[in-house]
């Protein structure tokens, strides 16, 4: 939560900070006595316990939002080959570490700010009564597979870390010398000499032999590799259009009208500012200002007490049962007397009321059509599902089962794990529970009836299995011809490229050797880290190394097209003081803020060094249902060709 991706700024200021933490770590810390015990967590960090389930949700939120950015299914093979389920465990590593280290220094929310914090989540109350509602609560954290207890945990943990956060931050600044020292680098002016080296500078390699090309594909095999294909056979049970158009009787009407009565009406709301009195005195006070027209915060602010204010809330949702009596007998605009309330002294001022409502059936005729044809339509859904399911344990195929049902079946063309045909485009019909229902069955079988959205149910049949292999040769040949010339005539071009810095460096001018191909120098100048962009002229891998190199220093890069440089840093300047001054001034700000992540980081780091925390990835791999065995990483050989074949 309160990690940077950064080497920690090794400054005396920083280090002192830092080693004032440590040190209270190590003042308040313990020492794990239960290392040596068999834990059945995916994460032990001290007293703290990630188990299978937290582990679950966590990779199951990753995977949800990963599936909406990429707009494909994810499965746990492609996010543990990928290094994803690794980075989860170090995130909860480091995540549930400082939490302990946190809670053994004594920093813990009280009882009262977890209750603020709970009375700001809208999701808990009921939107008609505008009651906190405990069933709606538990109903809401069980759609993430939360309980109520480990969401209160989770909540002391942020609320912990927030106010972590606050301390190190409060009166945090970074010293000018921070600033001062980006804005050096940044502002900083070089003058480059730069030719083009083209292809027409290289002998243009030949075609390769069927051997060339079989050696090609077989050294980037990962990027050419046909996946897994399956061809399904899929029947789904969805309401129907007719189904949503059944007529509703005047008695169906009437029953439902009845029975939502309740929730439906809506009650007298009321906005209120409460303000807690340490005596009878002090409350009094607060009565004859309030009265008198001051603001019920500028009050609360002179007497050093936090208001509580209740905006457009019913009864119900009033804390302190007798302030809630007490404000609902005042009109709009008044001041009640001191209310001695179950939890404690206080004040209310009423500042508007809006009268609650009781509607008549025509108010709400088409809410309650439209619920009641759902349901009509629901259960016709239901109806169907069982004809299937009898006609399916009875022995019926899937095509014969979904005759009984009414239901079609559709054949779907070969399909991957990631939604896609053979062609690369998506399949029509298929959805990421479909797609990881129908990958786990064998060739031939045939998946229970599985629900797939509220009131909507499927089944899928695995038909014919195609194994992930390499193309035909003949298939590709044209577009691996291709690549393979690219990847020669790149390779010719930065071996001429290299060939003519080495003759810049021997003391050959930039003229010189630009002629010796038939090439112009050009030239860019005053070009700065703050302000040189890729463009026409200057590709990114041509800004980096020319700020990278030397003075007078030869170099060679990408070019903008396909082709290469030679460059050199003919000079380097300061910038210019006063954009320094102004550069150091303005970024304080975001120096004194990546100082603070820094420090964070640290004390991230301190307190997974001093809880000892302990993660078991075979563990998490197994919650998955991976393989536990947490397989070696691949070797690199090869890697930087197949990288750029690929590219």
């Amino acid at each position: 939560m309160l990690t940077a991706f950064r080497a920690f700024a090794k400054s005396w200021v920083a280090a002192v900070l830092i080693g004032l933490l440590v040190i209270s770590f190590a003042v308040f810390g313990m020492s794990d006595i239960l290392q040596g015990q068999i834990s059945s967590s995916v994460v032990k960090a001290g007293d703290r316990s990630f188990s299978d389930q937290d582990f679950r949700r966590e990779y199951d939120q990753w995977r949800q939002q990963a599936e909406q950015q990429m707009g494909q299914p994810i499965t746990p093979q492609m996010a543990a080959d990928n290094g994803v389920i690794a980075g989860l465990l170090e995130q909860v590593a480091t995540r549930e570490s400082l939490a302990e280290m946190l809670d053994r220094m004594g920093l813990r929310p009280g009882d009262n700010l977890v209750a603020d914090q709970l009375r700001q989540i809208p999701a808990f109350f009921d939107p008609i009564s505008g009651r906190f509602d405990k069933n709606l609560m538990e109903q809401r954290l069980g759609e993430t597979n939360l309980t109520s207890d480990r969401f209160i945990e989770v909540l002391e943990d942020e609320i912990a870390q927030q106010h972590f956060a606050s301390g190190l931050v409060s009166g945090l600044r970074a010293p000018r010398a921070y600033g001062a020292l980006a804005a050096l680098v940044d502002l900083e002016e070089r003058d480059l000499g730069y030719f083009q080296v083209g292809v027409a500078s290289v002998e243009a390699p030949g075609a390769p032999t069927d051997a060339q090309l079989q050696a090609f594909m077989e050294e980037n095999a990962d990027q050419l590799r046909m996946p897994e294909f399956r061809v399904l056979s899929l029947v789904r049970f969805a309401p129907r259009p007719q189904d949503l158009e059944a007529p509703v009787t005047q008695a169906a009407l009437e029953e439902r009208f009845a029975f939502r009565r309740d929730t439906l009406s809506q009650p007298e709301t009321r906005t209120l500012v409460q303000l807690p009195a340490r005596d009878q005195a002090t409350a009094a006070r607060i009565v004859q200002r309030l009265r008198q027209g001051e603001a019920p915060a500028a009050v609360a602010q002179d007497l050093g007490v936090e208001p509580v204010t209740y905006d457009a809330r019913p009864r119900s949702a009033i804390a302190d049962r007798k302030v809630a009596e007490a404000a609902f007998a005042l009109a709009q605009g008044a001041v009640s007397e001191p209310i001695t309330g179950d939890l404690g002294l206080s004040v209310v001022k009423v500042v508007t009321v809006t009268p609650g409502r009781e509607p008549t059936l025509e108010d709400v005729r088409p809410m309650l059509e439209a619920e009641i044809r759902q349901d009509q339509a629901a259960e016709k859904v239901y109806e169907r599902t069982q004809a299937y399911e009898e006609a399916h344990i009875g022995g019926a195929t899937l095509a014969e089962a979904a005759q009984a049902g009414g239901a079609t079946v559709i054949t779907l063309p070969a399909v991957s794990e990631q939604g896609r045909d053979q062609e690369g485009r998506p399949v029509q019909g298929v959805t990421p529970r479909i797609l990881e229902t129908a990958f786990a069955l064998s060739e031939g079988d045939e998946s229970d009836l599985t629900e797939l959205s509220e009131g909507e149910y499927f089944a899928v049949r695995a038909e014919r299995v195609i194994p992930a292999a390499l193309p035909p040769i003949d298939e590709v040949r044209p577009l691996l011809t291709q690549v393979w010339m690219q990847r020669e005539m790149l390779s010719r071009l930065e071996a001429k490229a290299t060939e003519l810095a080495e003759a810049v460096r021997g003391g050959q001018t930039l003229e010189a050797a630009a002629s010796s191909i038939g090439a112009r120098v050009t030239r860019a100048t005053g070009l700065s880290r703050a302000t040189a962009q890729p463009g026409e002229r200057l590709s990114e891998d041509a800004l980096v190394r020319a700020f990278g190199a030397a003075p007078q220093e030869a170099f060679t890069a990408r070019d903008v097209q396909f082709g290469m440089i030679v460059g050199k840093v003919e000079a380097v300047r300061s910038g210019d003081v006063t954009q320094v001054a102004r550069a150091v001034e303005d970024s304080r700000g975001q120096a004194s803020m990546a100082l603070f992540r820094d420090m964070a980081e640290a004390s991230s780091l301190a307190a997974r060094d001093k809880v000892k925390v302990r993660v078991d990835e075979g563990r998490a791999r197994a919650v998955l249902g991976l393989d536990p065995e947490v397989p070696e990483p691949k070797a690199a050989a090869g890697a930087p060709a197949a990288k750029e074949s690929a590219e």
